[in-house]
């Protein structure tokens, strides 16, 4: 399968996918494509311009852990090539309630993928204090801080034994922001 068809697919259907998981080429080497912090992608250290062919090359990103070290590949039917991520392949952009409860939370990328903040696509925070949300696969998304912000202005605070944490709520999950 080549590079035009899965743009064709993806052209016909916004929705599907192509099964990389069911995919095992061999490995070809690197390539000089980075994914900056910032959800920019570049090329020999030239910006793409074309949003579409950014979405492209998102729909065949895997994420691969060996011994702890994350890697990130490109990958068709026939070849897998490694690309450098400096944070996270994705940041999450936007978002809005679906219904009038305020109890259905849509969030939406930078590559325009949309799906409900849930048990599915989780709210995580790591150590550092970072937040990030699945978004497919084991694909993640930073989450962009006037995101965060919104977020932490309709959060509710709970009192625990360790402090007081910030919740939001989704699909009838909790989330936290954080413990202060």
């Amino acid at each position: 399968m080549s590079l035009d068809k899965i743009s064709s697919q993806l052209a016909g259907n916004k929705k599907s996918l192509p099964p990389v998981e069911s995919w095992n080429p061999p490995y070809c080497g690197e390539i000089d494509i980075q994914i900056k912090a910032n959800g920019d992608w570049f090329y020999d250290g030239s910006i793409f311009k074309r949003l579409p062919l950014v979405k492209l090359f998102a729909s065949v990103l895997i994420k691969e852990i060996n011994s702890a070290v994350i890697e990130y590949f490109l990958v068709t039917p026939v070849e897998k090539v490694k690309i450098k991520v400096d944070d996270a392949p994705f940041v999450l952009t936007q978002w809005r309630w679906l219904d009038e409860e305020e109890t259905i939370m849509q969030v939406s990328t930078n590559l325009d993928d949309e799906f409900i903040l849930n048990a599915e696509h989780p709210l995580m925070v790591t150590q550092s204090g970072d937040l990030y949300v699945t978004v497919r696969r084991n694909l993640l998304a930073k989450v962009h801080r006037n995101v965060y912000y919104q977020w932490v202005d309709i959060a509710q605070e709970m009192d625990t034994d360790t402090g007081t944490e910030l919740l939001i709520s989704s699909a009838e999950c909790q989330f936290s922001l954080g413990r202060f």
